[in-house]
């Protein structure tokens, strides 16, 4: 199992090359041992999401884990919380709102659509609307044929994926270059029962829930005065009800990919054969940084009741007809490859930055972000 190389992956991003990209896979078992229960994500049709897939030449049911952009957030995440404590440089546009509850702070590691995105675009710079702004300005002008001023301070566009589809007009999409998910093998739905014991068993009824914080009024058993159950506000028991059972897996897989071919239809305007190539390599090379900073640790934490330990895994290029070339690299030296390549693309001419822009948010979303930090019921939606 050899080292990845600046220099080896440049090869593997040749115009000869004979690899398709860089793959991972990865086999989890629940922390704790097989067989443990784990929780999958929930959708309002399933509970669960059942599929099935072709795996190991033969037909299997899966429940999905987690999907591809569940797992580019996390991907995200990791990034910038290794750019907050220092291992990493990387550009950064930061929103920063002061609210009664403390600071919100947002980057352009959290924007759902990232480059793309209504919270810059309802932000400012200096004064000036984001998009009239002369990084607003620059940004905009990235086009499927010149991908630089992405590259230049929204990199995670190009590798995660983004499309415009808050602003009039047609603006160009750009496909996610890395992809990642997980599913179990084989799932057997569990059952559980949900309910709540309260150590004094109260009951009786309270003249309004509304009041649950201030002077309610609490109503006995056997009045004929109207109320609301106490468990509405917390008190009595509540009788265990079915709800989401989690299940049981042979095993949890996970397939991760950079795709050289997506990285091939990046176009840098008129920069040089060596230096696009550079840049590209350079991507490939960030993506791989936030894979092994997210997924690159011996267990994984996804969700309440859904904690991972890794058994296998499997880092390597791809070569044409799938066979796979192992290759060994962590989280620093994932690093230190993106660092050595970032500065010669630069010095090839493309350049990627490292600073941090603050944005302002207007007034009217200052006053959309207090209020949902503040007064909004975690989880409301339209």
């Amino acid at each position: 199992m050899g080292k990845l190389t600046s220099e080896r992956l440049l090869a593997a991003l040749s115009e000869n090359r004979r690899e398709t990209g860089i793959v991972v896979h990865a086999v989890y078992q629940p922390v704790g041992g097989p067989g443990g229960k784990i929780m999958p994500p929930t959708y309002p049709d399933g509970p669960y999401l059942l599929e099935d897939r072709w795996i190991d030449g033969e037909k299997q049911r899966t429940v999905v884990i987690d999907q591809a952009p569940s797992q580019a957030n996390r991907v995200e995440e990791a990034l910038r919380l290794a750019r907050d404590t220092g291992r990493l440089e990387l550009p950064i546009f930061e929103l920063s709102l002061q609210t009664d509850v403390g600071p919100v702070r947002l980057t352009s590691l959290d924007f759902p659509h990232r480059y793309a995105d209504a919270y810059l675009r309802d932000s400012e710079i200096d004064g000036k609307r984001f998009d009239a702004s002369e990084h607003g300005q620059a940004i905009r002008k990235a086009t499927v044929d010149d991908v630089r001023p992405l590259y230049v301070r929204e990199p995670y566009s190009l590798i995660y994926g983004s499309w415009d589809s808050h602003r009039k007009g047609r603006w160009p999409k750009f496909a996610r270059l890395y992809t990642s998910m997980m599913y179990g093998l084989d799932p057997e739905i569990g059952d559980r029962r949900g309910g709540r014991m309260d150590p004094n068993n109260l009951t009786g009824t309270v003249d309004d829930k509304n009041k649950a914080e201030q002077d309610w009024k609490f109503i006995p058993d056997g009045e004929k005065t109207k109320g609301t159950k106490l468990s509405e506000i917390g008190h009595g028991n509540i009788a265990p009800n079915p709800t989401h059972g989690g299940v049981t897996v042979r095993e949890v897989r996970r397939d991760a990919w950079v795709s050289f071919a997506g990285l091939e239809r990046l176009r840098f305007g008129d920069a040089s054969p060596e230096a696009t190539q550079l840049a590209r390599a350079t991507l490939a090379a960030l993506a791989l940084v936030g894979d092994r900073l997210a997924f690159g640790r011996p267990s994984l934490w996804l969700r309440s009741g859904c904690d991972l330990t890794r058994q296998a895994e499997i880092v390597g290029l791809e070569r044409d007809g799938g066979e796979i070339e192992p290759i060994e690299i962590d989280a620093a030296e994932a690093i230190a490859l993106f660092t050595q390549l970032r500065e010669r693309a630069a010095a090839a001419g493309i350049v990627m930055e490292t600073t941090v822009i603050p944005v302002t948010p207007t007034k009217q979303l200052a006053d959309a972000i207090r209020f949902a930090v503040t007064q909004a019921a975690p989880g409301s939606a339209d």
